[in-house]
């Protein structure tokens, strides 16, 4: 990926065009949202001295939970997942994982569905190095049908975890638990306490989740999210409560919700406030982009939050909608370019593939300068590899050996039963969709037994048109048409968006003979 510096060409623009009046002045350096791009939901934010880490959903991918890493809040370098091996008891729903730091230790409170029973609830895991992984103990919130949205905080010395409780309890009311935890972090000693409960009558639409509490003054302070989180029809909103003691009670500001969604970015909230050394208190938190919004994904945006003396209650700085462009936590920032492009035969790049944790892991290695996936899952879409989608307009390429007996595919995924693709094997080429389980070929074409080695494409635009195309380097393609267009509205899933990768399919065994691939953002 290529790194720009821009922090002095910034300097250099502002100091040339405000002209000597404004020669003093200190230059406002901006960022625009999303600062972590992609389906990045549910987003944890620490700081460890000058270094910031954020964890997300990762939801029915593995591996589960991706880290972040960042020196500013802006610019955010992938580390790793959490678990690169899925937790014994887990199954799915990776969401809402919880970041905290404490006597040299890295810990992870994440929310997980259980094999045995399909119900959601809170596990602990912990590392020195966040770049080895994690180390998973296990359930340490096991409540009612549903425990989610676990939230860390420290109180006099002693731990507490909070949680989202009665979810899914028939005439229950939902409500935000808290109970102390013992002094390593990994049981709970104390019973529970409640803090806050949903209003139902109110903007939170009887939900409340995705707490981040923190200490100011005497207040302890807590954001929170209410309404529906997820898909076309979201209208998640973020609301405010304090308190003078942990424990409660909790009051709820007058002037909630104090952020809501626009045309620029939709249904904001879940996610985690933390403080600058320079004592600026920013929630990084997720939205949908207004252009792109379910194909992309809940994305991770910044928000600044800035305080009013004589109330003690804060606001955010932009208003009540999340800011397109703001002034940046830092000066020294970079632009990241996400364009990818990884020659197999020469490049020691790894893509950050994830796959469906319905199926086992494919298996895969990069043999005699190609990326070899076995063809393990005898489903249409089961070894399927692929990358998070940054933004709605893209271009993507795999460059194949072409197989005998092996379909080799670009797909774009939504979940195992809804996908579209083009697929290549010896003497043949086929665009398909994976609609609700049923595999239909959009078109079918002769490939030329002369071409042995064919770059498969797809041409996306603001997330949903697709234009899928192939073409071979150097030869004139004997073909009418090498080109087919659709539309797929019913790929993104209910909590994710799909991802954008490659696969290998068929009744044989065997490997593909992937050569490279390409990615390309407008």
């Amino acid at each position: 990926m290529k790194k720009i510096k821009i922090h002095s060409l910034a300097f250099l623009f502002l100091f040339v065009f405000t002209g000597n009046a404004f020669a003093q002045k200190t230059p406002v350096i901006t960022y625009r949202n999303p600062v972590i791009s992609g389906d990045f939901a549910d987003p944890s934010v620490i700081r460890v001295g000058n270094t910031y880490y954020a964890a997300g959903t990762s939801s029915e991918w593995g591996p589960a939970y991706p880290i972040y890493t960042s020196k500013n809040l802006v610019d955010w370098e992938y580390v790793g997942p959490v678990f690169a091996e899925l937790p014994e008891w887990t199954m799915g729903s990776y969401w809402a994982p919880e970041l905290y730091y404490r006597n040299n230790t890295f810990y992870v409170y994440y929310t997980a569905r259980r094999k045995s029973d399909q119900k959601s609830f809170i596990g602990v895991a912990s590392t020195k190095d966040l770049k080895s992984g994690f180390k998973d103990h296990g359930i340490i919130i096991e409540w009612t049908n549903e425990a989610i949205d676990a939230f860390i905080v420290e109180d006099k010395g002693k731990l507490f975890i909070t949680w989202k409780a009665y979810g899914l309890d028939k005439g229950r009311q939902i409500e935000i638990l808290g109970a102390e935890l013992s002094a390593d972090g990994m049981k709970v000693t104390g019973k529970e306490f409640s803090m806050i409960k949903a209003d139902a009558a109110g903007w939170e639409g009887g939900g409340a989740e995705g707490q981040s509490i923190f200490k100011r003054g005497n207040y302890w302070y807590m954001l929170y999210s209410g309404n529906a989180c997820c898909g076309e029809k979201c209208d998640y909103q973020v609301g405010i409560a304090r308190a003078e003691k942990l424990q409660g009670p909790w009051v709820k500001y007058s002037g909630n919700p104090m952020l809501f969604g626009d045309e620029t970015w939709k249904c904001p909230g879940h996610g985690t406030v933390v403080v600058t050394p320079e004592k600026r208190y920013f929630y990084l938190h997720h939205a949908y982009n207004g252009v792109d919004f379910t194909f992309a994904g809940r994305q991770g945006v910044l928000s600044e939050l800035v305080w009013d003396e004589v109330s003690q209650w804060p606001a955010f700085r932009y208003g009540k909608a999340t800011p397109a462009q703001a002034e940046a936590p830092s000066t020294n920032l970079t632009i990241v370019q996400p364009n990818l492009s990884i020659n197999f035969d020469r490049d020691t790049l790894q893509a950050p593939w994830v796959y469906d944790v319905k199926f086992p892991q494919p298996k895969y290695a990069i043999e005699r300068g190609a990326f070899r996936i076995e063809n393990r899952n005898h489903h249409a879409t089961g070894n399927f590899l692929g990358l998070v989608v940054k933004k709605g307009h893209y271009d993507f390429m795999g460059t194949f050996g072409v197989q005998e007996d092996l379909m080799q595919n670009i797909i774009v995924y939504g979940d195992a039963e809804n996908a579209i693709g083009l697929g290549v094997k010896a003497g043949l080429l086929e665009v398909w969709q994976m609609k609700d389980g049923v595999r239909e070929v959009l078109k079918k074409q002769d490939l030329p037994e002369k071409y042995k080695v064919i770059d498969l494409k797809l041409n996306c635009r603001f997330g949903r048109f697709f234009e899928f195309s192939w073409d071979v380097k150097g030869q004139k393609i004997e073909s009418v048409s090498s080109s087919v267009k659709l539309e797929a509205l019913w790929l993104p899933r209910w909590d994710r968006a799909p991802r954008i990768g490659v696969n290998v399919s068929g009744q044989q065994e065997g490997k593909g003979d992937l050569r490279a691939i390409e990615m390309k953002y407008k």
